[in-house]
Formats: C-alpha cells, sequence, structure tokens
C-alpha cells in the first residue's frame, strides 16, 4: 500500500471510529442513530461517556386535544418513541401527500405498542376536534396510534420553533403570525430526543424512517 494511501485509510477509520456509529450488542453490531440538537440538523454522536451527553436538546411538556377530544400530553409517549410532523387539514399541497406517506409508517408499525405517532396543526383556530376526526377518517388515521392535535397557537408554534425547529426559513426571527410551514418529520425517542429527520412528502425518506425506528429499537 503507497504511503499516500495508507494515510488516507487511516483518516477515514479515525472518522468513522469518532463518529460512534454503530455499536457491540448481544453480539451483534448495530448502527446507532446521531441527536439532533440545533436547528441547521447537524448530526451529533454521543455516548454516555460523553460531556453533553445529559444535556442533550430534548422535546419539552406540552398539553393538546386530538381527533378524539382527549388530552395528549408528554405522559401519553411516557416509554415510547414517536414520529412528529405539522399539518393542517386545508392544506392543499404537501399536506395530503405527507399523511399519506406518515401512513406506511403507521402500517409498518401497527402493532407495536411502543412506537407513537404525532401531528399537530398549524391552524388550531380551524383545526377543531371536528375536522381532525374527519381527517383521521379520510386518511385512515387509527386513534391512540396516531394522534391529531390541536391546542393554543402560541403553544403549537412556540414547541414547533423551539423544540422541533420546524420551519423552512430557520434564519429568520418569526412571530406568532407568521405561518409555520415545514415538510419534516423528526423520530423522536424514549427520552424526547430528537434522533432523525425526514422529508416527508418522500417514500423513499418515509422507507428510511421505518428502517431507522428498527435500529432504534435495536439500540435501546
Amino acid at each position: 500500500m503507497k504511503v499516500s494511501s495508507f494515510v488516507m485509510y487511516v483518516f477515514l477509520m479515525a472518522i468513522l471510529l469518532s463518529c460512534k456509529t454503530s455499536i457491540v450488542k448481544d453480539k451483534q453490531t448495530i448502527r446507532i442513530l446521531p441527536f439532533y440538537t440545533h436547528a441547521d440538523f447537524t448530526p451529533k454522536w454521543m455516548d454516555t461517556s460523553d460531556a453533553e451527553y445529559d444535556n442533550i436538546h430534548r422535546i419539552p411538556n406540552f398539553t393538546f386535544m386530538n381527533q378524539a377530544g382527549d388530552s395528549v400530553t408528554e405522559k401519553t409517549f411516557k416509554g415510547k418513541m414517536y414520529v412528529a410532523n405539522f399539518f393542517f387539514t386545508t392544506c392543499p399541497g404537501i399536506c395530503k401527500k405527507l399523511t399519506t406517506n406518515l401512513g406506511l409508517v403507521q402500517a409498518a408499525y401497527q402493532n407495536d405498542t411502543t412506537l407513537l405517532l404525532l401531528s399537530h396543526s398549524v391552524t388550531p383556530e380551524n383545526d377543531n376536534r371536528e375536522r381532525l376526526k374527519q381527517y383521521a377518517i379520510d386518511y385512515g388515521v387509527i386513534t391512540n396510534k396516531w394522534h391529531l392535535v390541536t391546542g393554543k397557537r402560541e403553544q403549537i408554534y412556540s414547541i414547533a420553533r423551539k423544540a422541533y425547529f420546524a420551519d423552512d426559513d430557520m434564519g429568520e426571527m418569526k412571530k406568532t403570525d407568521d405561518f409555520l410551514h415545514t415538510e419534516n418529520v423528526l423520530l423522536i425517542d424514549k427520552q424526547k430526543r430528537i434522533r432523525g429527520v425526514y422529508k416527508g412528502t418522500s417514500v423513499q425518506e418515509m422507507n428510511h424512517l421505518i428502517a431507522d425506528i428498527a435500529v432504534l429499537k435495536l439500540a435501546e
């Protein structure tokens, strides 16, 4: 092996090892997912020995109402992973495709009690329980498996931007009355940390999400 090739090989191996992209569990090598802690969605691989591990960004507490009129809080997702996104029932464009694609995730984990879905309305003043219920019927949303939620606009927009880093233009300061729009779908682990970001209008990326959920389950 030439010196230059050897140096490149060592460099690439160092990068792979530093990223901590896999672990050995039960004699199996398992790929691990990164954490996302900022709006630029730069992936970070950390383990319990890292100084920053205990301060990894987490989704804060919340209270919303779902399509069945039930209260949905962070306690609803205790001990569970979930997939989160933002939509509105009268959306003429991407929401239909996004919701249809999320149906693939629901179908893949329909009988898995450790995985839920959470879709927040970005027009809560229009999307009351009745509209959410009809939307759920139209798209085959399973109640208690997939929560379509509404609530106070200020709370939804605050958690969207500050916790889920949701908006197409994160470079500008946004006001509450600025309309929120994003295609992002996020995978949240049992500790309320962001572990994956996907383009919801892409079937390929939804298949990637389905695979990543399985990876996260194995790594726990």
